[in-house]
C-alpha cells in the first residue's frame, strides 16, 4: 500500500502530465512571469481536479457496499485499508485548501515569493511543490522552532 506522501507525489506527477508537456519553467525567463504563473495555475487547477476525481472514486466505492469478507483476517485487512484510504482522503482534502491558497497567491500576485522573507521561492522548489510558501531555509528554520516548542 502506497504511503500518502508517495500517493500526494503521484496525483502531482498525473498532473504535471496532463499539461502542455512542451513547457516547463525555467531560469532564462523573468521569475513568475505571466507564463510561469499561468503554468502554476493550470498544474494547480488539474492537481485539484486529480484530488477531487480520486475522492469521487473513494465515495463511490464506499457507497457500492460493506466489507464481506466471510474470514475475520481478510475482513480486519480490508478495515484497514479503507482505514488508510480515509486518512489520505482527508490528507488530499486539506490539500485543496492549500492549493486554493496558492490560488489566491497568483491571483494578488504574491506566489513564488516566501511569506517570511520574500525572497523568491525557486522554480525547482514550486515544480517540486506547487503549494510551498516558504523558501527551504525558512521552512527549515520554521521547522527547527516546531521542533524545539514541540520538546519543551
Amino acid at each position: 500500500m502506497a504511503t500518502a506522501a508517495s500517493d500526494e507525489t503521484e496525483v502531482l506527477k498525473r498532473a504535471k502530465d496532463a499539461l502542455a508537456p512542451d513547457y516547463v519553467p525555467s531560469d532564462d525567463e523573468d521569475y513568475m512571469c505571466e507564463r510561469q504563473l499561468n503554468y502554476f495555475r493550470m498544474l494547480l487547477l488539474e492537481w485539484k481536479r486529480s484530488i477531487h476525481s480520486a475522492a469521487d472514486q473513494t465515495l463511490q466505492s464506499l457507497q457500492d457496499g460493506p466489507i464481506r469478507e466471510a474470514d475475520l483476517n481478510d475482513r480486519a485487512s480490508s478495515e484497514t485499508d479503507w482505514g488508510i484510504e480515509l486518512r489520505t482522503r482527508d490528507r488530499q482534502r486539506k490539500l485543496i485548501s492549500k492549493i486554493d491558497s496558492a490560488m489566491r497567491r497568483i491571483d494578488e500576485g504574491e506566489y513564488g515569493y516566501c511569506e517570511v522573507t520574500g525572497d523568491p521561492i525557486g522554480l525547482k522548489r514550486l515544480i517540486a511543490r506547487p503549494v510551498a510558501t516558504m523558501t527551504v531555509e525558512a521552512q527549515q528554520a520554521h521547522e527547527r522552532r516546531e521542533k524545539i516548542s514541540r520538546d519543551d
